[in-house]
């Protein structure tokens, strides 16, 4: 079953009316037909299973057949502030991040990032990447889609962490793994959690230093040094795992 997202405005009392691009993907590229069931997430994050009744110019309408569909969120949100990799490993980190369960990836230009992202290069990678992540939403049957936000400096995602609940920091340098347990085991479902990854090149000694001085908590991943495009994913993985099992 397909999933598409609409504005709360699109939502009828009985009918939502899809619009703009997937009109086209819904018609053209699925080839979809009238009776085909669908999944429809609004922006509020509420969620109906509908039945398409009639094409009509550039919309499509649905018929609500249900109105309260599975919610497939977190009971936390997850905040993934990833250092920048090279080439596209973001766009696998977005994939699979939002597969996850991260509410916002937010791209970190840190001091050992290869890759430097002028105003408009950013602007165009952060679109690309927007795209990526309601593909996966959709790919994924969430209920909202995540947002992917602007690079920030390291200095701006240590003040916007200082907002969450508990922020995560896999760290090579770290060793052992009973603090990391203890780390996990302490989250409460319902606390906002970040998670900060460094680059390719690891974090700095200052950027750990910082760290230390706001308070975050340095988790190791084991005795294997992951890549950037890993470690994110695993401490997404054991976050889920952690936070669904002891949703009450």
């Amino acid at each position: 079953m397909y999933q598409f997202f609409v504005e709360d405005a699109q939502v009828g009392e009985h009918t939502v009316t899809i619009e703009g691009s997937d009109v086209n993907h819904i018609k053209n590229v699925l080839r979809m037909k009238r009776g085909e069931r669908v999944r429809i997430s609004s922006t509020s994050g509420k969620n109906y299973f509908g039945e398409i009744a009639e094409f009509s110019g550039d919309t499509v309408l649905v018929a609500i057949a249900q109105e309260c569909a599975p919610d497939t969120e977190l009971p936390s949100r997850i905040y993934l502030f990833q250092g920048l990799p090279k080439s596209d490993k973001m766009e696998l980190i977005i994939q699979k991040a939002v597969e996850l369960g991260a509410c916002e990836i937010i791209p970190v230009a840190m001091k050992n990032c290869v890759v430097k992202l002028d105003e408009k290069k950013a602007a165009a990678k952060t679109a690309r990447w927007q795209e990526i992540a309601k593909s996966a939403a959709k790919q994924s049957k969430r209920s909202v889609i995540p947002t992917v936000g602007r690079p920030v400096s390291y200095q701006e995602a240590l003040t916007i962490a200082a907002e969450l609940d508990v922020v995560l920091i896999p760290y090579e340098n770290e060793r052992g793994m009973a603090a990391t347990r203890e780390a996990i085991e302490a989250i409460v479902p319902g606390q906002s959690i970040g998670i900060l990854i460094g680059p390719e090149g690891g974090f700095s000694d200052g950027e750990i230093a910082l760290a230390r001085e706001r308070d975050m908590k340095l988790i190791s991943l084991g005795g294997r040094i992951l890549r950037t495009e890993t470690a994110g994913l695993a401490t997404l993985s054991v976050l889920m795992y952690h936070l669904e099992t002891n949703d009450r």
